[in-house]
C-alpha cells in the first residue's frame, strides 16, 4: 500500500520543505522521486516566511510531475494571498499585511499562479484520514459532501465577488472548534457527515493548544478522544516543519 505523507504551514519556508520531503524519499531537488507515494500539502503556503512565491512554484512543479500524487488544499492564507491580489485597495490589503504578507510574493504571481491558487480544493479524504487547513466547522457550511464543499469554494474562488471571497478568507482564520469540552462530539459531527475515521488539519499551532512554545514542540498533537490530529509544528513560530506519515 502507498505511503500518504501530509505537511502544512510552510509559510514560505521552502529550504525546510525541500529538506523534510528530500530526507523522506519524496523528492531529489525539485524532481518527484517518491514513486507510488502521495504527499499532501493542507495549505498555507505562503506569507510571514522568506519565499512563498518559492513554495508555490515548487509544489506547481512536483504536481506536474506528479499528478495523481501530490495534492494542496486552500488554506486561508492561500485565500487571502488571492483576495489581495485580485481586490487591490480593499480591507483585504490591510488584512494581508498584518498576516505576514510580502510584497515580493504578489509581485511574482502569474495569471498561472492565480490560476492554480483558485483551484486549490478545500477537503479531501484519504483513506481513514479526513484532511483540512483549518480546524473549524465551517466547512459543513458550503457542503454536506467533501464534493460539495470544494464545489462551493471552487465557485467563490473562480467568482470575482470581493465580499464572498472575504467571506471565505474569513471562514477558514476561524479554528478551535475541536478543542473544547464538547470536541470529541464536534469531530464526530464531522466525520459523520464527510467520512473518515480521523481528522487532520493544520492551521492551529501545536503550541497555542498545549499551551508551550512552539520550538519545544516535537511531533504531532493527537486530541479530542484521538480522533483530530493537528500536524502544524508552528514553523512561523520558531516550532519544526512536520511531515507526517499517515500509515
Amino acid at each position: 500500500m502507498a505511503s500518504t505523507y501530509v505537511v502544512s504551514d510552510v509559510h514560505g519556508h521552502l529550504a525546510d520543505l525541500r529538506d523534510h520531503l528530500g530526507a523522506a524519499g519524496l523528492v531529489d531537488g525539485d524532481r518527484w522521486t517518491g514513486g507510488d507515494a502521495v504527499l499532501w500539502v493542507l495549505g498555507d503556503l505562503v506569507d510571514r516566511g522568506p519565499d512563498g512565491i518559492g513554495v508555490i512554484r515548487f509544489m506547481r512543479g512536483l504536481q506536474e510531475q506528479a499528478p495523481d500524487r501530490v495534492e494542496v488544499l486552500m488554506g486561508n492564507h492561500e485565500s487571502l494571498m488571492l483576495g489581495e491580489k485580485l481586490f487591490p485597495q480593499t480591507r483585504f490589503d490591510e488584512v494581508w499585511r498584518i498576516n505576514g504578507g510580502l510584497a515580493s510574493d504578489q509581485e511574482a504571481l502569474t495569471d498561472d499562479d492565480v490560476a492554480w491558487l483558485r483551484q486549490r480544493p478545500a477537503l479531501a479524504r484519504t483513506g481513514d484520514f479526513l484532511l483540512m487547513h483549518s480546524d473549524t466547522t465551517d466547512y459543513l457550511e458550503w457542503g454536506d459532501s467533501v464534493e460539495e464543499v470544494n464545489a462551493t469554494v471552487a465557485s467563490v474562488a473562480a467568482g470575482d465577488d470581493a465580499q464572498q471571497h472575504f467571506d471565505l478568507f474569513a471562514a477558514l482564520t476561524n479554528r478551535y472548534d475541536f478543542a473544547g469540552r464538547d470536541g470529541a462530539d464536534v469531530a464526530r459531527h464531522m466525520l459523520s457527515t464527510f467520512g473518515g475515521e480521523y481528522i487532520v488539519h493544520g492551521h492551529s499551532i501545536i503550541g497555542s493548544l498545549l499551551d508551550k512554545p512552539s520550538e519545544q514542540v516535537t511531533e504531532p498533537l493527537r486530541y479530542a478522544d484521538g480522533l483530530v490530529i493537528d500536524i502544524d509544528g508552528g514553523r512561523y513560530d520558531g516550532g519544526p516543519l512536520l511531515l507526517v506519515r499517515l500509515d
